[in-house]
């Protein structure tokens, strides 16, 4: 006779969970409670002035004049090896993801490339000066 009869076996609970994504009921098989708790959102946001960075920034490879490859590592929130970044306006202002500088509206900055899905830093910058003052040390 088992110590707790009311402990749910993990190896039950996987056959119920993949029976679940199956579509078959298998019987005898209890399912785990459903969580209420939504996973939080993940939202890279861009860096506020006075506020330490928390990405890691750094230029791999710049292609050309308007495209950059860029290593985006922040723990907290997203992380991306070899980001493709295209030469752009600021619309709003901002911060630069590298230097910390102010970006105005219109200034010359690297944005990451849309694909399919939005990455999330979206919204971060790169001020071109930046990028330029990089690549040429």
């Amino acid at each position: 006779m088992q110590a707790n009869s009311n402990a749910t076996d993990p190896w039950m609970q996987t056959i119920g969970l993949l029976s679940l994504l199956s579509g078959v009921a298998v019987p005898g098989v209890r399912l785990p409670a459903a969580s209420t708790n939504k996973p939080a959102c993940k939202v890279c946001r861009p860096p506020v002035p006075g506020e330490g960075h928390r990405a890691l920034v750094t230029l791999i490879d710049r292609p050309n004049a308007s495209t950059a490859t860029i290593s985006w590592r922040d723990s907290t929130r997203c992380c991306y090896g070899d980001q493709v970044w295209r030469a752009s306006r600021a619309r709003a202002k901002g911060v630069c993801a590298m230097s910390g500088c102010v970006i105005n509206p219109n200034d010359a900055v690297f944005k990451p490339g849309r694909c399919r899905t939005s990455p999330l830093n979206v919204h971060a910058m790169i001020l071109t000066s930046i990028l330029d003052d990089v690549t040429s040390t």
